[in-house]
């Protein structure tokens, strides 16, 4: 497995402390290279929650080690100083919402975290149209969040996600809302913009209809990740 993409090695998280103590997550560990899409997946209470929020810089680890490209972020500790620019930069998001600022156009909403990071206006908006026509939304550049369907709001967010070229995405449900055909949809650009843009992607999921398209799963069962082959059917 490459070095780069990121990599997780007995990460840990336990809530509380002595008789009361909650291990979440007692032995994770993940390799996934740039470009590819892996699948987690486990029953409710597994942990899948508790280990996303610790991937993505929300909440401290207890103990393990977390490599992103080729920099260690985490090891006992953050190694990163700054985890705002962590997740702004470097980890993008897709949520089962596409969670879009209502009043800002669709270029806007893409162009926003870049804008935040520094980058010009006219440059981050450049960057938005760029991946919204690669995800054949462009003609909704000028809309409103309102004035989309669902999946085109999915699409929205996929590119809000991708735009600051983050070496990682998490993706946590995001094909719960949609029918087979739009989830498929937004499984295979998932793929698709992995394989373009060298992002490593994690997605949670319980969606039966795209289980079958992963080539690797991760099971979490009690806080513990089990690796094992997927079908890796495509698309069809």
């Amino acid at each position: 497995m490459s070095s780069k993409g990121i990599r997780i090695e007995g990460l840990k998280k336990r809530y509380g402390g002595g008789d009361t103590a909650v291990d979440a997550l007692k032995d994770v560990a993940m390799d996934v290279a740039p470009g590819e899409v892996v699948g987690l997946i486990g029953p409710s209470g597994s942990g899948k929650s508790t280990l996303l929020k610790c991937l993505g810089a929300v909440i401290d680890p207890t103990a393990g080690r977390m490599t992103l490209g080729d920099e260690v972020i985490y090891d006992d500790g953050w190694k990163v100083r700054d985890l705002r620019a962590l997740r702004r930069d470097r980890i993008g998001f897709v949520f089962q919402a596409p969670y879009l600022i209502p009043f800002l156009d669709v270029t806007d909403n893409v162009a926003l975290l870049p804008m935040l990071a520094g980058v010009p206006n006219a440059e981050a908006r450049a960057q938005a149209l760029e991946l919204l026509t690669a995800l054949d939304v462009q003609h909704r550049a000028r809309a409103m969040p309102a004035q989309l369907s669902g999946g085109e709001q999915q699409r929205v967010a996929i590119a809000r996600g991708l735009v600051n070229r983050p070496p990682v995405i998490l993706a946590d449900e995001p094909t719960a809302p949609l029918d087979s055909e739009r989830a498929m949809a937004v499984i295979r650009i998932l793929n698709d913009m992995a394989c373009k843009f060298e992002t490593a992607v994690i997605v949670v999921t319980h969606d039966e209809k795209i289980i079958p398209t992963f080539k690797r799963i991760y099971h979490i069962r009690d806080g513990v990740t089990h690796e094992e082959a997927g079908e890796g059917r495509g698309f069809a």
